[in-house]
């Protein structure tokens, strides 16, 4: 290609800028950021040579938002290039620290033109995979919403209201349970949760969805709820009650949004043609699963080999060399979504396959510490999802964990 545009992104507006081979700038033109502006970019690629066949390539600073989708969509090789290298980049040119839109613009499309090999498109994947992935990270965020409504509710039940936690301590779940939050909705301080009686408890017990034990859970929570404990003053109490209801009201919104997102997205993952094959490992359910799938994507020319999806993990050690001076640590710049699932996949692995575990044992014993022996139990599911997921196979636990006493390599 002997085009090559770079676009400035920004809000309400997009800079753009086109340069050949030789780096000349043939055009620039700003845009507004709707479907008038994204036709005004198609018509001024289409004047430069841009074809079906031959599409003009476009480095962005981000991967996400309408024009990108909408560039996506064209078929063009679309470069998300990060805003850190573009500053860098710009440097290459002007040491006096002078920026523009403009000449952000001209520095993504010279990106292109000098380095292109050294960027990976945005992948190639299937509308179904896309829709996977907006699903599986709502439902990702979603869950760490409600882990902090949690965290704040609890902080602040602490304050005034000990007995309450000590009461749902001994459950899974602890106050996020719907019991848990119907007790709480209607008795949001010491002194009504202590005039409670155990029909009340057993009404409230039902409500929440309770079907078993509901006799005998009323009666614990009944002793739970009047045991002695330390108090505020009576309107301090009140007050913090108040305060409770609104925390409370944040702690029920983040929990249904997780667990409305979590169907939604086990739904649309069960209908990809990949999804047996990555719940075929031990520790991936459907909902791992779509989170891995989400960060994969099904673009298989996405990464090569294994290496470059483990890198992309974060569960490929990195090397730092100086001088005499040579230091192996692990990778900090990594999809951070794709390592919190591949945390939760490693662990739920070392009891569900005896490989997985008896490879764990081996890096424990061999010096890792338990991070990093689950990093390195991650990075080996890794490289076997990406085999199976190349070649259509699902998993085995006798190929995935030979018994072998070859020496393990160095701890990452």
């Amino acid at each position: 290609m002997d085009v090559f545009c770079g676009v400035d992104w920004a809000e309400d507006h997009h800079d753009i800028a086109l340069v050949d081979r030789d780096g000349t700038l043939l055009a620039r033109r700003r845009i507004s950021d709707d479907a008038a502006g994204l036709a005004q970019l198609l018509a001024l690629l289409a004047g430069h040579g841009d074809r079906d066949q031959d599409p003009v390539p476009v480095a962005i600073e981000t991967p996400r938002g309408l024009l990108t989708a909408c560039l996506r969509a064209t078929g063009r090789p679309v470069y998300a290039v990060n805003p850190m290298a573009v500053a860098r980049y710009r440097d290459r040119h002007s040491v006096a620290g002078r920026k523009s839109d403009h000449g952000d613009a001209v520095v993504l499309a010279n990106v292109l033109r000098t380095d292109a090999h050294a960027h990976r498109p945005l992948p190639a994947d299937t509308e179904l995979a896309q829709a996977i992935a907006v699903l599986a990270r709502a439902q990702q965020d979603a869950v760490w919403a409600r882990t902090t409504a949690h965290n704040k509710l609890r902080s602040h039940l602490r304050e005034y209201y000990p007995a309450f936690l000590a009461a749902f301590h001994p459950t899974r779940g602890g106050i996020t349970r719907p019991e848990a939050r119907t007790i709480l909705a209607a008795a949001p301080d010491p002194a009504t949760a202590a005039t409670l009686t155990p029909a009340q408890l057993r009404a409230l017990l039902r409500k929440a969805g309770r079907r078993r034990g509901i006799d005998a859970e009323a009666t614990r929570l009944r002793q739970a709820l009047r045991a002695p404990q330390m108090r505020q003053l009576p309107l301090v109490e009140q007050a913090m009650a108040r305060q409770t209801l609104a925390l409370l009201r944040q702690l029920d919104a983040a929990c249904a949004a997780a667990s409305d997102l979590e169907h939604a997205a086990i739904e649309s993952f069960n209908q990809h043609p990949d999804a047996e094959i990555i719940t075929s490992f031990p520790g991936l359910g459907p909902l791992t699963g779509a989170r891995v799938l989400a960060e994969t994507g099904d673009d298989r020319s996405r990464f090569t080999d294994a290496k470059g999806l483990k890198a992309y993990a974060g569960a490929a050690p990195i090397t730092r060399a100086s001088g005499k001076i040579t230091a192996v640590r692990h990778r900090r710049v990594k999809n951070q979504r794709l390592a919190a699932a591949g945390y939760l996949w490693a662990f739920a692995a070392l009891t569900a396959s005896p490989g997985a575990r008896a490879h764990y044992d081996r890096r424990k014993t061999n010096g890792d510490r338990h991070a990093a022996a689950q990093r390195n139990l991650f990075g080996r599911l890794l490289g076997c999802l990406h085999h199976c997921l190349a070649t259509g196979q699902h998993y085995n636990e006798n190929t995935a964990f030979p018994t072998t006493t070859a020496k393990l390599p160095q701890a990452a």
